[in-house]
């Protein structure tokens, strides 16, 4: 969290749809929250691919209660990974 931000929790009763894709002419997933009030966000799959990532380390380990991951520049990636990344740290 950034110091300062109050962060907007996005409970589920928010959320009235989901439709995760692969949009033609791409070649990576993209998931679109659509919400009660009509808006929309669509997050990149390196974005969710974080999440789950985080989740999953969380959700796995007994004790873990906190996963802190920031984005930075990947500049010796692997062939069709995102140059922005959000990594542990």
């Amino acid at each position: 969290m950034t110091a300062g931000i109050e962060p907007k929790v996005l409970r589920t009763e928010d959320v009235i749809g989901l439709v995760a894709e692969i949009p033609e002419g791409h070649q990576h997933l993209r998931t679109t929250l659509t919400m009660v009030d009509g808006t929309a966000i669509t997050l990149q799959e390196a974005t969710v691919a974080a999440i789950v990532r985080a989740y999953t380390a969380i959700k796995t380990d007994p004790v873990r209660t906190r996963v802190v991951m920031k984005g930075q520049h990947m500049a010796g990636r692997k062939a069709g990974y995102a140059e922005w990344q959000l990594v542990e740290e």
